[in-house]
């Protein structure tokens, strides 16, 4: 793994264009004081129009190795989140690490005639091109534009192809455009971009804002994302009695937005924050007493109701901050930090909570990342993408 570790973060506030990547890669080259094998760089529409001239000005004051980025509804860095506008430039120094960047491309595969003994290709699949190298890998940093990229079959490919290594990002959210990803020395229309770490200690967190409730409950009956029978009773039979025995407060969070935490790794003997994924319930049938919910179940899988609101997705990230700070033993050299823009000041009221939560736990951490429309990471050691998450690619030094 990397030594010293280290790593710089400038933020502009301003929509200047080039001006403002300018400002905000000399400030991460300050405080960075060294040549990075990485650098990130997020900014909003406005900024993008001269995309290409922008990334020349990090090349210029910072000359990384590789450079990825993407557009961004908004930015965050030195402790601070601009939810509309700006440029944030993380970088970081990895001695004896190697940083491989990649664009990749999803391609409707052609049927093609089969010859002796071949089957034909399926009509309407998609191929993935650009897919990188992932030998050796430590962790894989992905930004995707959501309008040309599905994520799914890329995360799904990535687990087969290296199990356990933890991709961490986010999907754009500054709007389509010919700029809405950055890699290399210019803008990238659509797919995919990213950089796969090696010989770098990445430890990944994924704070999913929200808090169970209930009891738990296993599922005895299951098709796809259908959940038939929980506690060998009709499902929707039995979340409805796990409501009524709640308590008044619990039920009234749960009558403004209901979820299920579903747990991925089962080889646990009990079951906390962070071991379930959260994903939202679809839907009900009355009439077979069947729920859908918006992931992938199978039979023998532990559920419980989860919650989600401002106090408990504060306690959640301040809890999952902790727990990295105490399995690191002090604050690590940095952090990107990939948030949902149905967080800031929409959720907790005023700007800069996630930033500031980092900053208090990570003292002294340089962090930076952006608003995303979607948040790319582990849970139970799968690799998904969520929402209203605040996820963390976390650097010891």
């Amino acid at each position: 793994m990397a030594v010293d570790t280290r790593v710089g973060v400038g933020i502009s506030a301003e929509n200047g264009g080039v001006e403002s990547f300018a400002e905000a890669a000399g400030r991460a080259a300050l405080a960075l004081d060294a040549r990075p094998e990485l650098a990130c760089a997020f900014a909003a529409p406005a900024n993008l129009e001269r995309a290409g001239e922008g990334m020349a000005a990090i090349h210029e004051r910072l000359r990384p190795r590789a450079l990825v980025g993407c557009g961004a509804q908004g930015v965050v860095g030195e402790r601070r989140e601009v939810e509309t506008g700006g440029v944030t430039v993380w970088a970081a120094s990895f001695p004896g690490a190697e940083v491989v960047p990649f664009r990749l491309e999803a391609r409707v595969a052609r049927r093609r005639e089969p010859g002796a003994g071949e089957e034909a290709a399926p009509r309407g699949g998609l191929v993935i091109v650009g897919m990188p190298d992932l030998e050796g890998a430590d962790a894989v940093i992905v930004l995707a534009d959501p309008y040309s990229f599905p994520l799914e079959p890329l995360l799904t490919e990535l687990s087969e192809r290296r199990p356990g290594v933890p991709v961490i990002g986010g999907i754009a959210s500054g709007g389509p455009g010919p700029a809405a990803l950055l890699e290399g020395r210019e803008p990238v229309a659509g797919g995919a971009v990213g950089a796969v770490l090696r010989g770098v200690d990445v430890r990944p967190l994924v704070s999913q804002g929200a808090r169970p409730i209930g009891p738990e409950m296993a599922i005895t009956g299951a098709e796809g994302n259908v959940i038939h029978e929980l506690a060998s009773r009709p499902a929707l039979e039995r979340l409805r009695q796990a409501i009524d025995e709640l308590e008044p407060t619990e039920r009234a969070l749960a009558a403004e937005g209901l979820l299920v935490g579903i747990v991925v790794d089962p080889n646990k003997p009990d079951y906390d924050r962070g071991d379930f994924l959260i994903r939202g319930l679809i839907g009900a049938d009355e009439e077979t007493g069947a729920v859908t919910v918006g992931a992938g179940v199978r039979l023998g899988q532990t559920v419980r109701l989860q919650v989600r609101d401002a106090e408990s997705a504060h306690d959640d990230l301040v809890h999952a901050l902790g727990r990295q700070v105490a399995a690191l033993g002090r604050p690590p050299a940095g952090a990107l930090l990939f948030t949902c823009n149905g967080r800031g000041s929409q959720m907790f009221g005023t700007p800069g909570h996630d930033a500031q939560a980092v900053a208090d736990a990570f003292v002294g951490a340089p962090t930076a990342g952006f608003f995303c429309a979607g948040e790319i990471g582990p849970v139970g050691g799968r690799n998904y993408v969520h929402g209203f998450t605040a996820t963390l690619a976390v650097f010891p030094g």
